[in-house]
């Protein structure tokens, strides 16, 4: 058949040349076998060793070893490095940095086991968990918004109704506790925040609550939430409670300012009233003690005479009638007539009895000089 004639090539042309250069004798016909996939040549399996000398050629030249071989790698000692390189990634990646704010929280496999502060630390990777967590930031925490809604409306202690929104300033002390102890620490914050105030809210009173007994409630509620806290577990600290609004509710706001106002009027003029008994109290001791220096005066000045009086009596008695004449006389006009001789009514002019300007008298008290009494004479 034409197909199976070598001389005749056929439509499918000739078949290759026996005893080729590459291919060898087919052993059931003395022809070249055919060659498969995977096989060397004659069909023979590749040599194992030959492979590895041409991996091993391969990474040589990737590793710049060239052809001579000086540089090359072998495989078997290429598994080790590799080994070595990825222990050594398993171990930088347990590093912690810990920053001089933060505090890091490590779990194992889910569990809370240990802390670190600031500073380096470390974790097993894959096994083990490290979260950071901020421990010196103070946090704000605003509860009720002032919009007269049930939940800012709080009973006080005299069964009226304030309308009060006030914020929290809080930080956390232990993150361990405050990841695992509490599902949700801000949801917790308020309502403990809500709870505490109302508490102190309803024992006082209005008057207090909106005017004069803020701070006072502040640290009250402070205290109070972190006993809460702290009996949670929840690795807060409560550094501060500020009241934002304290207001009646909108309803009778108006005649709440009334009253306001009326109180601030009374306190007002009980202070104008306080300062005009204090000026009145002052006078009047001003004047009592200007009182008794002048009485003093006047008693020493009494016994000063009495004693010249007692030394010369009839002197004493002259000088003292003339002074008090004197400053009688020297405020009224004198008129001085002599009626010896005269026969008719005598008419003075009106001029005569008007008054006119006091002058000055420059006449002083002086002790006459006295003679002193001598032992066994006379004076």
């Amino acid at each position: 058949m034409p197909w199976n004639d070598n001389g005749n090539p056929g439509p499918w042309g000739a078949p290759p040349p026996s005893g080729g250069k590459n291919e060898p004798e087919r052993p059931e016909r003395g022809g070249p076998a055919p060659r498969g996939p995977g096989r060397g040549p004659g069909g023979t399996p590749p040599d194992i060793n030959d492979l590895l000398r041409r991996v091993e050629a391969f990474l040589g030249g990737l590793t710049g070893g060239g052809g001579g071989g000086g540089g090359q790698i072998p495989v078997r000692k290429l598994a080790p490095m590799a080994g070595g390189g990825l222990l050594a990634l398993y171990v930088l990646a347990g590093i912690i940095v810990v920053g001089p704010r933060e505090e890091a929280v490590v779990t194992t496999f889910g569990a809370w086991t240990r802390s670190y502060g600031p500073g380096i630390g470390y974790h097993l990777p894959l096994v083990e968990r490290a979260q950071k967590l901020d421990v010196t930031t103070l946090r704000t925490q605003s509860v009720g918004g002032g919009t007269g809604e049930d939940d800012t409306l709080m009973l006080t202690g005299d069964e009226n109704i304030v309308d009060l929104s006030f914020s929290v300033t809080w930080r956390v002390n232990n993150p361990g506790r405050y990841l695992f102890n509490i599902s949700d620490p801000e949801a917790t914050l308020s309502a403990v925040a809500e709870s505490a105030m109302r508490e102190v809210i309803g024992r006082s009173e209005l008057d207090a609550i909106i005017s004069r007994s803020r701070g006072q409630i502040q640290i009250e509620v402070a205290s109070l939430m972190q006993r809460v806290l702290d009996s949670y577990g929840a690795g807060i600290i409560i550094d501060g409670v500020q009241i934002s609004d304290a207001n009646p509710p909108k309803e009778v706001v108006d005649a709440f300012r009334d009253v306001n106002n009326a109180s601030q009027n009374a306190a007002s003029l009980a202070n104008q009233a306080r300062g005009t008994a204090a000026q009145v109290r002052n006078q009047a001791i001003g004047y009592r003690s200007q009182v008794v220096r002048e009485a003093a005066g006047e008693a020493a000045r009494f016994n000063q005479v009495y004693a010249q009086y007692r030394l010369a009596p009839g002197v004493t008695r002259d000088r003292l009638y003339i002074e008090t004449m004197e400053r009688v006389l020297t405020k009224t006009n004198k008129v001085i007539i002599d009626s010896k001789g005269a026969s008719a009514p005598i008419i003075l002019p009106p001029d005569v009895f008007r008054p006119r300007a006091a002058t000055p008298s420059t006449s002083t008290l002086t002790t006459p000089a006295l003679p002193q009494r001598v032992s066994g004479g006379a004076q």
